[in-house]
């Protein structure tokens, strides 16, 4: 009885560690395209990395736009945008930025919960770029009443 639960056994491990050659993919995935430095590009910010916002009353939401180009041979992945507070939010391209094109990185400050004063953000973008895959974008607020 032994041995046939250990065929048992066996075969099903066997059987929950094979792929569908269904699900391949020959395209990179993202996160290759990012290790893969055969895979990087050039990007070209057409705003400016540290914008300044200004004034906004407390409780106000303002949104930020960062305008980018891709301006290598190979399509531009964002892989992620992460901002550095939870009163930031950060909105990426879903797709690939082919060679020649532009698109926008979107950042939404909430000041609801902020104190009143001069604010420093920043986000955060990881990206299959030259020089380096690390991107800072920043703004400033200034919250008033």
């Amino acid at each position: 009885m032994r041995p046939l639960i250990l065929a048992f056994a066996v075969s099903v491990l066997f059987a929950c560690n094979q792929t569908d050659s269904k699900t391949t993919n020959s395209a990179p995935s993202t996160t290759n395209a990012i290790a893969d430095s055969a895979n990087f590009t050039a990007i070209q910010w057409l705003d400016s990395m540290s914008q300044n916002i200004g004034k906004v009353k407390k409780g106000q939401v303002v949104e930020i736009t960062w305008r980018f180009k891709n301006i290598g041979k190979k399509p531009l992945i964002i892989q992620e945008v992460r901002p550095g507070c939870g009163c930031t939010v950060a909105e990426k391209p879903e797709e690939p930025i082919a060679p020649g094109e532009e698109s926008v990185i979107k950042g939404k400050f909430d000041s609801n919960n902020q104190s009143e004063g001069e604010h420093n953000k920043m986000i955060s973008v990881l990206a299959n770029t030259v020089n380096s895959t690390y991107h800072q974008l920043n703004f400033r607020v200034e919250v008033v009443q």
